[in-house]
């Protein structure tokens, strides 16, 4: 069992005092990856690109006919080009029957959904559905292949709940038979392809060294000294990494309230604040801004909460991000319930820019508000028509956001073809995007503006502007 973090090259690993040489693996293994969403789409494309032959699984038959001709199921910028690339090169396919993909590759990347449970807790559902389908396509392999995770989940998910059912259903043994790695991907919606290109880091957490070695190997191009660790350290990793970016968000977003009322400009503060990455690290998410959203950090905040009550550990901060955060959507909702307006334009739908994943953004809260109280909204995104496919969406956070449960059937008649259309007749305005469209439509706007990402620094901002932190 491999054990600690280690920076190895591939083929060499440091596993405590002594060094064991890998298996090299001259082909370069084919690959199947399970759940064609936000990671899987992106991986499959971006495996491709580094030339291995790729079978993108998913159940649904629209993701599966668009990746087979070579187009991308979601707005992600470089993904289309790359899967037509793939498809046109012969190297990418898709296919329903993840029991045939598995045998006929490899190394099976999961990148399936892991939504929050109706306790709070993370669904195992889907991780279940594909170690079912998995085991009984190793069943009657005979040569090594590697499973990886690569889905979001408490530690210790992967050789307790996934393994054993590969187990149980291939009659095999992890380690001996076949071989198991966990590897957190750090992909951000909007660059995930330069992100996969250019990580911040790569860890793989693995059973033994011959599964490290060949996932070593597959992202060498892109990272030559991987962090080597153990599978349940790796798991944590990534609910670390989430959870400390919403921290960060929730702590300048308080740090923005506290300073307002003083007077005090908070990016002012912020900017001081950030010149110091020796010790306040990197100054990524450090600006006040709006709520966090998306399905990586509300989701997992929670988990990570509802891990620490099971063990019976209080954790003031982290339990309270989504309190805090809460907080910063109802005093959007409140600053525009205080204008009096009876016709709002919203810009910006997506829980962030250069996507048009929608799920647990903020702004659809402020919008059901608004709705509930009968205001009429009309909105507007770069990235959304009324072509995106909110239903999937919807399906994943069934249990975890109200904005867009209520919201989702009436989107089609909110979206506006343009931000003119959307911003006509507004008796107020919400921008939660910040470009130059919406910066250049909003210059000389004449009713007032709730900016929750600052669209001008300095004084030059229009005089109707109010943010919730500046």
């Amino acid at each position: 069992m491999l054990d600690g973090t280690t920076r190895f090259a591939p083929h060499v690993v440091a596993t405590g005092a002594q060094t064991s040489a890998f298996t090299v693996i001259e082909a370069k293994p084919s690959v199947s990856v399970v759940g064609l969403g936000y990671v899987g789409a992106v991986s499959t494309a971006c495996l491709s690109d580094l030339g291995h032959r790729v079978i993108g699984v998913d159940l649904d038959p629209v993701k599966v006919g668009q990746i087979a001709s070579g187009r991308s199921p979601i707005h992600e910028e470089g993904l289309g080009d790359l899967l037509a690339e793939g498809v046109a090169a012969g190297r990418i396919s898709a296919t329903h029957d993840l029991v045939d993909a598995v045998r006929e590759t490899d190394v099976t990347f999961v990148s399936v959904g892991t939504p929050t449970a109706a306790d709070g807790g993370c669904d195992y559902s889907y991780i279940i559905a594909a170690a079912e389908k998995i085991g009984e396509a190793l069943r009657d392999k005979d040569d090594w292949h590697v499973v990886v995770m690569r889905c979001s989940i408490p530690p210790g998910t992967t050789m307790q709940v996934m393994v054993p059912v590969i187990e149980r259903l291939s009659g095999k043994v992890c380690s001996l038979d076949f071989g198991v790695c966990f590897n957190p991907e750090f992909l951000r919606e909007g660059v995930a392809v330069s992100d996969f290109r250019a990580p911040p880091k790569t860890v793989i957490g693995a059973t033994d060294d011959r599964s490290a070695n060949i996932v070593a190997k597959m992202f060498a191009p892109v990272d030559a000294a991987p962090l080597l660790t153990s599978i349940e350290t790796a798991e944590m990793v990534k609910y670390v990494d989430n959870v400390w970016h919403a921290t960060k968000v929730t702590f300048a977003n308080e740090v923005g309230r506290l300073c307002k009322p003083l007077g005090v400009d908070s990016h002012a503060v912020m900017d001081i604040f950030v010149k110091d990455t020796k010790l306040n690290l990197s100054p990524y998410y450090l600006k006040p801004g709006f709520a966090f959203g998306g399905s990586c950090l509300p989701k997992e905040v929670r988990a990570v909460a509802h891990i620490a009550a099971g063990a019976g550990v209080h954790l003031p901060l982290i339990e309270n991000l989504t309190r805090s955060n809460r907080v910063q959507i109802e005093t959007a909702a409140d600053m525009l319930r205080e204008t009096g307006a009876k016709k709002v334009a919203v810009l910006g739908l997506a829980f962030k820019p250069g996507t048009d994943d929608l799920r647990e953004s903020p702004v659809l809260d402020v919008i059901a508000d608004l709705m509930a109280r009968g205001v009429e909204v009309r909105a507007h995104d770069m990235a959304i028509t009324a072509e995106t496919n909110v239903s999937g969406q919807l399906a994943y956070v069934r249990h975890a956001a109200p904005g867009l449960t209520r919201v989702a059937d009436h989107l089609p008649e909110l979206l506006a073809d343009s931000v003119d259309e959307a911003l006509d007749g507004a008796e107020a305005v919400l921008v939660t995007h910040a470009n130059d469209t919406y910066r250049a439509a909003l210059a000389d706007a004449r009713v007032p503006v709730i900016d929750v990402v600052r669209l001008y620094d300095g004084a030059d901002k229009p005089p109707v502007l109010n943010g919730i932190g500046w």
